[in-house]
């Protein structure tokens, strides 16, 4: 199985260094040096990694035979992909590969259903489920603990206890200036 594990930035210095955008949770592992990448658009790969370290947050690649500033900027904007054994899992118990979240069936904490998560959206700030709904319309669930209360990949389910307005138009609006009506 193919995971996207970073996608390259701007060149970084004269001697073929490029900063990476990194979409995996396990970076030391995907993208340490010796690492062979297959790349999206295949023309610019395989890369293999040949030195990494970070540099004021952000990490910085070299590639064999990348040697240079023009070189590295060639590879702009290209897809770093890693071949992953699809039975392999991620090491902390809480954490998913997206393989393993796409198409699961996402039902409330009563059972009622959702729909089906179509696609996972990685934030700065948190990541995201895009769930079609039984309609055709989409609805995006963050993907926290107090909304998704568990998922269960043998029965193929995420199960959320979603806050009111999350999946449908029932929002409660409560602001002190209703309080102070009342009283």
């Amino acid at each position: 199985m193919q995971l996207v594990v970073a996608r390259i930035g701007r060149a970084h210095g004269i001697k073929g260094e490029v900063s990476v955008e990194v979409r995996t949770d396990e970076p030391e592992l995907r993208l340490a040096p010796g690492a062979v990448l297959i790349t999206d658009p295949a023309s610019a790969g395989p890369l293999t990694i040949e030195t990494g370290r970070v540099h004021s947050g952000r990490l910085l690649l070299r590639f064999e035979g990348v040697k240079d500033r023009n070189a590295a900027e060639a590879l702009r904007n290209t897809l770093l992909i890693a071949e992953v054994d699809p039975d392999e899992l991620p090491e902390e118990e809480d954490e998913y590969y997206d393989h393993q979240l796409i198409d699961l069936d996402v039902v409330t904490a009563d059972g009622a259903e959702v729909g089906r998560i179509t696609e996972i959206s990685h934030l700065p700030s948190q990541d995201l489920f895009i769930v079609e709904r039984p309609d055709g319309s989409e609805v995006m669930i963050p993907f926290v603990q107090e909304i998704v209360t568990e998922i269960d990949l043998e029965e193929q389910r995420a199960v959320i206890a979603p806050p009111p307005g999350l999946i449908d138009d029932k929002a409660e609006i409560v602001s002190s200036r209703d309080a102070e009506d009342e009283a």
